[in-house]
């Protein structure tokens, strides 16, 4: 049992989450409102937003990359959808989701085929994308006129989701079913691991990146798309600041850096911690700051937890608190 616990993924972030829960439950002791629906479908609305840049973002870190170009993306798919979707809402979200994947899909090409890094890659991605956005609203607000799909988007359903939410969760179920019953899983462990060895044992690598940038700008698209149209207008400026909530989620669900940790679920939970911390100090009338403050220091001590040297130096210590005495009886004088 103490083995499982200490080797399964989810065990941290699940044990994060339930901390910061208990915290602000204290926090807002005999007031109600932390507990309360409204704050639960605030909570899953942060949710539905950051959740599937996250979850792309996360796929990208586990391979030892990272899709900088999720931004531009984000905000193109959300112009796309609006400029084309007013009629038919399924097609501005079809045209949107073909925009994200073949964003990605080129630039994992490009990635593989030239060897090149997927920081500059990305990077160059996202200034594209971008400007190909502002370029589309003239850098202007565009609003969305079929405000019933807007309406519908934006009701509670059963007080606490919305349709949003409900995607972002069907999302990261799939993806966490793939992961764990078929080989892309372990191939994406493999590759984040040591590439060459996962080359090696026959993992199909150039395919795989490419395929998880392809996934990477879907979610991105689909995430920007769904907001746009609940939101009832298209715009680039004030949601380019998504990389940082779902690089904070991604790294908080067990995610590292380094590649070859991390799994869909632990993603979500991430981003219900940043969610729920978000909620929570606004409910309990916190200072704009303090929200800012506590991610960054529950983010510094994950990445302390995730330092080689103390974990090595942890592990270290458990086998020496593990070894058995020595038997005293069999000493020679």
């Amino acid at each position: 049992m103490k083995k499982f616990l200490r080797n399964d993924p989810h065990v941290r972030p699940i044990g994060i989450l339930a901390a910061c829960i208990l915290l602000l439950t204290l926090a807002d002791w005999g007031q109600g409102r932390f507990l309360s629906m409204a704050t639960a479908f605030s909570t899953f609305e942060i949710f539905a937003t950051v959740g599937p840049v996250a979850l792309g973002l996360g796929l990208t870190m586990m391979i030892r990359e990272f899709d900088l170009s999720v931004i531009g993306t984000f905000s193109m798919a959300g112009c796309i959808a609006v400029l084309t979707g007013a009629q038919h809402p399924w097609a501005g979200i079809i045209f949107a989701l073909a925009a994200g994947l073949a964003a990605g899909i080129v630039q994992g090409f490009i990635i593989v085929r030239l060897r090149l890094g997927s920081i500059g890659v990305t990077l160059g991605g996202l200034l594209v994308l971008a400007g190909g956005a502002s370029v589309l609203t003239e850098n202007r607000t565009i609003p969305y006129g079929n405000m019933q799909v807007a309406l519908d988007l934006a009701a509670k359903l059963t007080g606490v989701f919305s349709i949003r939410s409900l995607v972002a969760l069907a999302l990261f179920i799939a993806a966490a079913v793939i992961m764990a019953v078929t080989r892309v899983g372990r191939d994406v462990v493999a590759i984040g691991s040591d590439r060459r060895a996962a080359m090696i044992a026959g993992v199909n690598v150039d395919g795989q990146i490419v395929g998880i940038f392809a996934f990477s700008g879907v979610c991105a698209a689909l995430s920007g798309a769904l907001l746009s149209y609940s939101l009832a207008s298209a715009s680039v400026v004030g949601i380019s600041v998504i990389i940082v909530p779902a690089t904070a989620a991604a790294i908080l669900g067990g995610v590292s850096l380094s590649g070859g940790t991390g799994r869909p679920l632990g993603i979500a939970v991430g981003v219900l911690i940043l969610a729920v911390l978000s909620t929570g100090f606004n409910a309990v009338g916190a200072l704009p700051y303090a929200n800012d403050v506590a991610m960054g220091a529950i983010l510094t001590v994950v990445a302390m937890l995730d330092g080689p040297h103390l974990m090595h130096h942890l592990s270290w210590r458990s086998r020496q608190h593990a070894a058995p005495p020595p038997d005293r009886a069999n000493w020679q004088v």
